[in-house]
């Protein structure tokens, strides 16, 4: 997947502009695209070139005017491609995981702080995201917006990033326990 598709697809629930596209990015696409906001407005100049967006001036009084991007009907068929074609396994590039495989031969305290510094960030996470849940749900439960919402795309990757995020932090969590014990097993005489 490129950056493209991630952008198309963040903005097919309206007229975005640079910086409204970087907080979407943050609120709803992060949990499984990472785009620094310069990679944003790159992608967008790029996706205007090759037609796959289209943005309009909009003259502010008070402020600087914006440019404000929609996805145009190249940009829908490039998405219908991509989805089209088949999806390749994700993996796992982390280094607080390869800290955690060399803990036998290092010293584990900083690790057991990293994993516990991971599990409140992983936890923070989870909360923001079970909070944009019910604001992408609105009134309805989940199983009715489920069967009736007209777009739920950001909703079950949101339910993907918050699995993730819990997952992250139970994990984080018993393996600091894990090697809290054993160190302190080591420690006693």
């Amino acid at each position: 997947m490129a950056l493209k598709h991630a952008v198309l697809a963040a903005l097919l629930d309206g007229e975005y502009s640079g910086y409204q596209l970087a907080k979407a990015f943050d609120i709803g696409v992060a949990n499984f695209w990472h785009a620094l906001p310069q990679q944003l407005y790159a992608e967008l100049t790029r996706l205007e070139t090759e037609g796959l967006v289209a943005g309009r001036q909009v003259v502010q009084e008070t402020r600087p005017n914006k440019r404000l991007f929609h996805v145009t009907d190249a940009g829908l068929a490039e998405l219908e491609r991509f989805a089209a074609g088949s999806a390749k396994p994700s993996f796992i590039r982390d280094d607080l995981l390869v800290k955690v495989q060399a803990v036998d031969r290092i010293d584990a305290g900083p690790v057991i702080e990293q994993l516990d510094e991971r599990a409140r960030i992983a936890a923070a996470k989870a909360e923001v995201l079970g909070k944009l849940l019910v604001r992408l749900r609105g009134d309805r439960d989940e199983a009715e917006f489920l069967a009736h919402g007209t777009r739920i795309g950001p909703y079950l990757t949101c339910l993907r990033g918050l699995g993730f995020e819990r997952e992250t932090r139970e994990w984080c969590e018993r393996i600091a326990d894990v090697l809290r014990a054993r160190t302190a097993a080591r420690q006693r005489p």
